[in-house]
């Protein structure tokens, strides 16, 4: 009877042991998910995108600025006073690809660094149309005042082409020919230059 009960003790024993050591296994906390890479927009296209001004008045070019984003490069004209898209003080405005970057007024041909050039045309002049007073201080075939691309993963290089008869035009260097799309809001124009042609960064 006494060999009887020591088994029962060393058993029980041995599976109390057994259970303190999975113990540990079981709250073990599981593995943090995968970063995922962030989703990007896709369809834009690369082909000319454009549209026509409004019947106000022509709103002056104030200032051009870019900034970086995890999915694309961003160039902003600020233009106060502007509608946004379809406003009667809506911007009209041309931007496409083109091989090579042709000054308006005189075809003087402007270098632009990158892998590909967008010609960035708008129906607002650089200058106040009363007084022909400069509002905007951008010299023919130089890069945009204030500016750096340098970091940029899209934009190269950024040249003033012309401001001829109320029109500006800009010429926007860019790595490859990529995606982009035109957005005309309250007071500013904006092109946005996909960084590559997936929907992932």
């Amino acid at each position: 009877m006494m060999q009887t009960r020591t088994i029962y003790v060393t058993l029980a024993l041995v599976g109390a042991t057994l259970s303190t050591a999975a113990a540990p296994a079981l709250a073990a906390p599981s593995a943090a998910p995968a970063a995922t890479a962030p989703s990007c927009p896709t369809g834009w296209g690369s082909t000319a995108k454009s549209a026509t001004s409004g019947t106000a008045p022509a709103t002056p070019v104030r200032d051009i600025r870019t900034g970086r984003h995890d999915c694309y490069d961003r160039m902003v004209v600020d233009l106060p006073g502007a509608g946004g898209s379809g406003s009667a003080g809506a911007v009209g405005y041309t931007v496409r690809y083109v091989d090579r970057l042709y000054q308006d007024g005189s075809g003087t041909h402007i270098p632009v660094t990158g892998g590909a050039v967008l010609e960035v045309r708008m129906t607002a002049p650089s200058y106040d149309p009363e007084t022909g007073e400069a509002t905007y201080p951008a010299r023919a075939g130089q890069p945009l005042p204030g500016v750096d691309t340098a970091g940029y993963r899209t934009f190269r290089d950024t040249r003033f082409a012309a401001s001829f008869e109320g029109d500006t035009q800009i010429g926007l260097g860019v790595r490859a020919r990529l995606p982009f799309r035109v957005l005309q809001l309250q007071d500013r124009l904006v092109v946005d230059v996909a960084h590559s042609w997936t929907s992932t960064r």
